[in-house]
C-alpha cells in the first residue's frame, strides 16, 4: 500500500515536472518570436539595404531614451517599448508604411513588433538589434 502511494506520487510529480518544463519552453519560444509571431523578421544586412533603398519605410528604435541618446541609427524615431502602447498615436501618420523595429539585441523589438502588429501596423523586426546593425556598418549617430 505504501509503495503504491509512493509510485503514484513519483509519477504525478514527474508529470507535473514535464508540464512545467513544457510551459517554460513555450514561454521562452514566445518571447524569442519562434512561435505566434505574425510579423516578418529581417537580419541586419537586409535592414540596411531596406533602409537605403525604400522611402516607404520608418525606422523605430524601441530602446530606452538613455540608450537612444548614446547611439542610434540615422533617422530613427525613439519610442521605448515600455511606452509604445500609449504612444501609438504618434505613429498614425506612418501606419501605411512598413516599420523597421530594432532594440539592442532583438528581444524588446519582438515585444514592440507584437504591439504594432496587433494595432494594424506592419513591423519588420531586426534580428540581432543594433549590435548586429553596427557589425554590418549601419550609419550610427552618436
Amino acid at each position: 500500500m505504501r509503495i503504491t502511494r509512493l509510485i503514484i506520487f513519483f509519477i504525478s510529480t514527474m508529470i507535473l515536472y514535464w508540464i512545467a518544463m513544457a510551459g517554460l519552453f513555450v514561454s521562452f519560444a514566445y518571447s524569442k518570436g519562434w512561435i505566434l509571431a505574425d510579423f516578418e523578421f529581417i537580419n541586419a544586412k537586409q535592414a540596411i539595404v531596406f533602409l537605403s533603398d525604400d522611402n516607404n519605410v520608418t525606422l523605430l528604435d524601441v530602446r530606452t531614451i538613455r540608450e537612444y541618446e548614446e547611439k542610434h541609427l540615422k533617422n530613427a524615431i525613439n519610442i521605448p517599448v515600455q511606452t509604445l502602447s500609449s504612444s501609438l498615436n504618434s505613429l498614425q501618420e506612418v501606419k501605411n508604411k512598413r516599420i523597421v523595429v530594432y532594440c539592442r539585441s532583438g528581444s524588446r523589438s519582438i515585444k514592440a513588433s507584437r504591439i504594432l502588429e496587433k494595432n494594424g501596423f506592419t513591423p519588420l523586426n531586426v534580428e540581432g538589434g543594433i549590435i548586429d546593425l553596427i557589425r554590418n556598418d549601419a550609419e550610427i549617430v552618436r
